[in-house]
């Protein structure tokens, strides 16, 4: 079985964030991979509740400091990198002070989800774009796991569809437990056309719903893998009618679940 190049784009990974279904599945499934002989890559945001001591991220000087516009506004790109050296694994965090130095993840104190989530996810995604890009390595598949990764296949089919690093990479889009219950901002669809998207489709996503936001985010996805019991069940069924290749939930406990992931890889190419 040929081995492939896989950039995972992950909402979170244990141990830097405790453990949870997405987490857990992220973390090892990296392994997995790596271990099946992929070459991998994997990011995650620098959220500010990690604390980088104690999981000793370090800068990245050679890849820091591209300012990215969002929405007219300039906010500096910081990439960060750690080992979690019981794997042989290395994360790439993208970090920004406007976005992630709050001490939390997605939601204040309260559990009220913040205001420039929508935001947030954009620098992500276009983060780890732009920084793969300046490593010069080119996936053969490019793997999102979580609503915070999911703009990432719109990039990837609009933006980036012609540079060469990433013109013929194959999309997979995991359907997880992971909704957002507070719509997106109402200047959602204008902030990722400004990106450089252009899609009649963007008009839909005036005040974005989780579903109405995953379906758009799945007519860009090559490939749907439903990464959990409970997922919503709407997008499983959606996903099952675009006809696209498609990986059935498996529980992790189940043995031969990460050679699964590897053979959907395969078929993709």
């Amino acid at each position: 079985m040929a081995s492939r190049k896989i950039l995972y784009v992950c909402q979170e990974i244990m141990p830097y964030l405790p453990e949870t279904e997405l987490s857990h599945l992220s973390r090892h499934l990296v392994q997995a991979m790596q271990e099946r002989g992929n070459e991998i890559r994997t990011f995650m945001p620098r959220y500010g509740c990690i604390n980088e001591r104690r999981n000793q991220l370090h800068e990245v000087i050679r890849l820091s400091g591209m300012n990215l516009i969002i929405d007219d506004n300039d906010h500096q790109l910081i990439i960060k990198v750690a080992s979690i050296p019981s794997a042989r694994i290395q994360i790439y965090f993208i970090d920004n002070d406007d976005f992630f130095a709050r001490k939390a993840v997605l939601t204040d104190a309260d559990g009220n989800e913040f205001e420039d989530n929508d935001e947030r996810a954009i620098f992500f995604a276009r983060g780890v774009l732009e920084t793969v890009k300046k490593l010069n390595w080119s996936p053969n598949i490019v793997h999102c796991m979580g609503w915070m990764s999911a703009i990432a296949p719109i990039y990837l089919k609009k933006v980036f569809n012609d540079d060469p690093l990433f013109r013929d990479v194959k999309v997979v889009v995991s359907l997880c437990d992971d909704r957002f219950e507070k719509p997106f901002d109402g200047e959602f669809a204008q902030k990722v056309a400004n990106e450089g998207v252009k899609d009649e489709k963007l008009a839909d996503l005036t005040l974005p719903s989780y579903e109405n936001f995953y379906r758009f985010v799945i007519d860009y996805a090559d490939g749907i893998v439903v990464a959990s019991e409970n997922a919503n069940p709407a997008l499983v069924e959606y996903a099952r009618q675009s006809g696209k290749p498609m990986m059935e939930y498996a529980a992790v406990e189940e043995a031969e679940m990460y050679d699964n992931y590897n053979r959907f890889y395969e078929e993709l190419q």
